[in-house]
């Protein structure tokens, strides 16, 4: 399991949630020969390229992963072999 825990605000309320991705070991060793966090680790750019090349994600200049839309990100990443969850905290 690899998340990040954000906190912040939302609509003027303060809110805090843990946002996670997993992958299981075995399943990327025999799939791939590489460990669950390597795997982890190579799917992020791999997936914002694929989005890009189809034209989902765009724009013009340097974009911090704010200004693009999560969810294709995250529905792809699904597809990829690695679920994602959202837990408020």
């Amino acid at each position: 399991c690899a998340g990040t825990w954000v906190k912040g605000t939302k609509d003027g309320s303060p809110r805090e949630v843990y946002l996670y991705h997993v992958v299981d070991n075995q399943w990327s060793m025999r799939e791939y020969g590489s460990q669950a966090v390597v795997w982890q680790t190579a799917v992020n750019p791999v997936v914002a390229l694929e989005l890009m090349a189809a034209g989902v994600w765009s724009g013009a200049g340097v974009l911090g992963p704010e200004a693009l839309p999560p969810r294709p990100f995250l529905d792809l990443l699904t597809a990829y072999g690695t679920p994602w969850g959202l837990r408020e905290q």
